[in-house]
């Protein structure tokens, strides 16, 4: 960790990366771009942006990032997975491709694509608990819900309302954080600000 604060890497595979790594920076982080091993041994924590999950898939095993990541998640390394990211942290996938895989951090089964397709993007409300404060204005882009949690994953986040109320989609097992929605989109930082006191705290 550097004097400012921890390091954290967007996985830089394909997706809303710049914006993730512009938020993390106000957010107090040493941000940086992770595409290749050596790169994510450099940092303290990971973040997975939102972007199409099959593709982030495909990649990683191009790009030669899976066995790393699976090991620094194994290790305890703090991650936090936005829509795609959410479910590359799944341990199943619902309507996902046959040969896709995840990094499968935590024990939750995700529906791709459940809230319709890109005609079906919306925003709402979200409260996120250990974050205070108003609710997020979260922003859905064919984004995934959470259908299951397993025993040790807290969910912290649920849609307030209309059609999709009561959808889980926001959950935290340990050190690993995902949410359905894509903060990066919105200049609110709380949620980057959590996660970067997570990895400051690991």
């Amino acid at each position: 960790m550097n004097a400012s604060g921890p390091t954290i890497g967007v996985l830089a595979l394909q997706g809303d990366v710049r914006e993730h790594v512009t938020a993390l920076a106000a957010a107090g982080a040493d941000a940086r771009p992770v595409r290749r091993p050596a790169e994510l041994d450099a940092v303290d924590g990971l973040v997975i942006p939102g972007g199409e999950s099959t593709t982030i898939s495909k990649l990683a095993d191009i790009f030669e990032m899976r066995d790393p990541i699976d090991k620094r998640i194994a290790d305890g390394m703090p991650v936090y997975g936005s829509c795609a990211g959410m479910i590359m942290l799944a341990t199943e996938v619902l309507d996902g491709r046959p040969d896709q895989r995840g990094f499968a951090g935590i024990d939750m089964t995700v529906r791709r694509n459940a809230f319709g397709r890109q005609v079906d993007s919306f925003e709402a409300p979200v409260e996120i608990s250990g974050i205070p404060g108003e609710p997020f204005h979260a922003v859905f882009i064919r984004a995934p819900w959470v259908e299951r949690v397993g025993g040790g994953v807290e969910v912290i986040g649920k849609v307030t309302g209309g059609p999709a109320a009561d959808r889980i989609v926001a959950v935290r097992q340990g050190n690993l954080l995902a949410t359905s929605f894509h903060p990066e989109l919105t200049g609110d930082l709380r949620l980057h600000a959590y996660f970067v006191e997570l990895v400051r705290a690991a």
